[in-house]
Formats: structure tokens, sequence, C-alpha cells
């Protein structure tokens, strides 16, 4: 009840021209120049914008370098782990151009991960995963395994 008052005096009071009218008044002192706005002549108003857009595009074209370097890594770990392809990841490598690869910093990890993977495949590193087996645990499990099959060949011959 009090708005539909307050909305009808308040309409009656602009009308009759007693002080309603001071929203009219702050939309035409605005200035249309957006330059005028800003405080700046026309010139530097224009240069200001040409500074914007350039640095909008500088921030892009890095974005879009992060984000393909970034596909490249999971290029690079869909293959090692060999794992299903994406088209998005490629299309991200392909809009960035062929300049695209591994930062530095991750270009020495996948070394390292790829020496320790040779290390491992290498006649030496399986002796050394044979030194470290537990050989008594090895020796328990195949002499239940015989003993196993010893047992199951007994039930089945008669001859034994």
């Amino acid at each position: 009840m009090a708005f539909l008052m307050k909305s009808m005096l308040s309409n009656q009071v602009k009308n009759l021209g007693l002080g309603g009218g001071g929203e009219e008044s702050k939309e035409e002192s605005t200035p249309s120049d957006p330059a005028a706005a800003a405080g700046m002549t026309r010139e530097e108003y224009e240069e200001y914008q040409k500074q914007m857009v350039e640095e909008k595009m500088e921030r892009d074209a890095a974005f879009a370098q992060k984000k393909a370097e970034r596909a490249v890594l999971r290029v690079h770990l869909r293959e090692k782990y060999r794992l299903p392809k994406s088209e998005l990841d490629e299309n991200q490598i392909q809009m960035a151009g062929d300049d695209v690869g591994l930062p530095e910093d991750l270009q020495k990890m996948v070394a390292e991960d790829q020496e320790e993977e040779e290390d491992k495949d290498s006649i030496l590193g399986q002796l050394q995963n044979i030194q470290n087996m537990d050989m008594d645990a090895i020796k328990e499990k195949a002499q239940a395994t015989f003993t196993e099959m010893k047992q199951a060949a007994e039930q089945k011959c008669t001859m034994m």
C-alpha cells in the first residue's frame, strides 16, 4: 500500500515541476564523447584504445601458446600410457602453429622419466630388481605349489 501511495505522489510531484526532474538533467549533462568522459583528448583516447587492443592480442597469443604447450604435454602422456588421442589437443596445437614444444622444465622431467624407464628395461635394471626380491618368500611359494601339485597327482593316480 505504501508503495502505491509513494508512486502516485511522486508522479504528481514530477508533473508539477517541483523537483522530480533531477534524473533527466543528469542524463543531459553526461558527455556523449567517451574521450571527454575519460578526461582525454580524442587523439589520446584513440591511442589508448590501440594500446588496449594490442595488449589484448598479446595476452591472447600468450594464452594460446600456453594452451598448446599443455596440449603437447597431454599428447605426450597419452602416447606414453597408450591412451586414446584427443582431437581437442590436436586442434589447439595446430592453432598455435608448429613452433609449440614442451617447456624446458617439462623436457627435463620427460628426459629423466625416459632414462629411468630405459634403466628398468635394461639387463642391469632387471638384475637390480632380482636383488630386491625376497628369495625366502619365493622359495616357500614354490614349495607350497609343488606340494599342492603332488597331492593332486596322488589323488588322481592310483599307482602312487
